[in-house]
């Protein structure tokens, strides 16, 4: 080898390390992202199946509208008088 040939030699590996540098954080989101959807998904499957070994009732938990309106009416009550 000569020395242009060297010269050629470390100036692609200088390229290539810079390349590698630079792809580098890309990299290591990528695999943390998955990592965390992983984990989120493995969580998730583990929720379903919990909630589908409880039983509970098919009736809603949130007050309806009828009830909402008559709280607010009531508590105008007790402000006026």
């Amino acid at each position: 080898m000569n020395g242009n040939q060297i010269e050629a030699l470390i100036g692609m590996l200088a390229t290539f390390g810079l390349l590698v540098l630079m792809v580098l954080p890309s990299v290591i989101g990528i695999v943390r992202d998955r990592r965390v959807d992983r984990r989120i998904r493995e969580a998730q499957e583990r929720d379903g199946a919990d909630r589908r070994a409880q039983k509970s009732s098919s009736r809603s938990t949130v007050p309806s509208t009828a009830t909402w309106y008559a709280e607010g009416r009531r508590s105008k009550k007790l402000v006026n008088s």
